[in-house]
C-alpha cells in the first residue's frame, strides 16, 4: 500500500522563507488537488510563495532550475506537482524518467531543495488517491512541500544553505 511507513515530517516557523511551486496542467482534476494541498500546506507554515503553471511533467525540470538557481528572485525551495498515468506505449516510462531524473539533477545541481511531488500512476484512480482531494487517501502536494521546506531549514542550520 502506498503511503504505508512514510514519516512524520513537522515542520513549523516558515514565515523567513520563500518557496516557488510548479505545477503541470495535465490530469486537471488531480493537479487541482496537487495544487491546494502545497498552497494549504505553505499557508499553515506561513512561508510566501509563488505559483507557477507549465503543460506538463516533461517541463517541470527545466522551470524548476531557472527558479532554484534565478539571479533576481531567490527561492529557499521549490516545490514540483504534476502527474503522469500510465497509457499504452512507452512515453509513460520516458516522461516519468526524465522528469525525474531532471529534478533530481536541478536539487544537486543548484543546492536548493526540490519537493517531488509527481505522482507516477498505473491508473487515474491512483492518482486520484495521492492528489489530496476530499476522498484521497493521501496528499502528496502537502508532502511534497514538507519535505522541502523541511530540507531547506536543514541545510540553514547546518550552514549549506546558497
Amino acid at each position: 500500500m502506498s503511503g504505508a511507513g512514510a514519516p512524520a515530517i513537522s515542520v513549523e516557523g516558515g514565515a523567513d522563507l520563500r518557496v516557488a511551486v510548479v505545477a503541470a496542467q495535465w490530469h486537471t482534476e488531480v493537479m487541482d488537488g496537487l495544487v491546494a494541498g502545497a498552497q494549504k500546506a505553505l499557508a499553515e507554515i506561513g512561508a510566501r510563495h509563488d505559483l507557477y503553471r507549465v503543460p506538463g511533467a516533461f517541463e517541470l525540470p527545466v522551470v524548476t532550475q531557472a527558479l532554484a538557481s534565478s539571479g533576481g528572485v531567490t527561492y529557499d525551495a521549490v516545490v514540483a506537482l504534476g502527474v503522469v498515468i500510465r497509457g499504452g506505449t512507452p512515453h509513460f516510462d520516458y516522461v516519468c524518467a526524465a522528469a525525474t531524473d531532471g529534478l533530481s539533477r536541478v536539487a544537486l545541481d543548484t543546492g536548493t531543495p526540490i519537493g517531488f511531488g509527481l505522482l507516477t500512476c498505473d491508473t487515474e484512480e491512483q492518482a486520484l488517491a495521492r492528489a489530496g482531494l476530499p476522498d484521497s487517501s493521501e496528499d502528496k502536494g502537502r508532502e511534497a512541500v514538507e519535505a522541502a521546506v523541511y530540507t531547506a531549514q536543514l541545510l540553514k542550520k547546518i550552514g549549506a544553505a546558497q
